[in-house]
């Protein structure tokens, strides 16, 4: 459909980027609802891609970088946060987070994993996400202004659940009374290499933008 317009009638698009970000935020509220540690993770990539498809509408070379780099940062991000969650699961036979709490106690390299795949989920320099997001956030500033506010809330509460999901897994008093296995040689290999191509991709964007 945005060939056939001009690139003159972008202003057409308007509702469908509000669309696109009004989709985003209630996403990223179905988040915080979350009592379920997979289902959680799902949401967070809908809310990402509510950002995507509001960089690729306004059809401007920042908006498409940027959503081709949070599109391959998220792939990363997300596949980390579901092995971590697996891993949970493999050891506390359930996905709730009020029973997964005080994971620290037990798995403290776990929790690192989890603290740092956390905070590449909110986008905190210099990771990919980071890249990304303030590009479609240039982007979507320069071509309407008062669409900051609907991206900052997103981005708010995106900072919020992420903030959430690690504070119930990982605080507070454990509930686990069995022997808990010690975190494996191959789950450090497989969050490292998810991680590790982020933060190279982050020192040199011209590979993928």
């Amino acid at each position: 459909m945005m060939q056939i317009f001009p690139t003159t009638k972008t202003d057409l698009f308007l509702p469908f980027i509000v669309l696109a970000l009004w989709g985003a935020i209630l996403a990223n509220l179905t988040c915080l609802q979350q009592t379920d540690l997979k289902s959680l993770i799902a949401y967070s990539s809908i809310s990402h891609m509510g950002l995507v498809v509001a960089a690729i509408i306004i059809q401007t070379p920042w908006g498409l970088s940027g959503a081709m780099a949070l599109m391959i940062a998220h792939g990363f991000t997300s596949s980390a946060l579901f092995c971590l969650a697996n891993t949970t699961y493999e050891r506390t036979h359930t996905r709730i987070l009020i029973l997964t709490r005080g994971l620290h106690n037990i798995l403290p390299m776990a929790t690192t994993w989890w603290l740092v795949t956390n905070l590449m989920n909110i986008a905190i320099p210099p990771s990919m996400n980071f890249t990304g997001e303030l590009l479609i956030m240039s982007s979507l500033f320069n071509w309407c202004p008062t669409t900051i506010i609907m991206l900052g809330l997103s981005m708010l509460i995106t900072a919020s659940y992420s903030l959430h999901m690690f504070l119930s897994t990982q605080m507070g008093p454990t509930l686990l009374n069995n022997q808990t296995e010690p975190t494996h040689s191959r789950e450090h290999l497989l969050m490292t290499l998810h991680l590790a191509p982020l933060l190279l991709i982050s020192l040199k964007p011209e590979l993928v933008i």
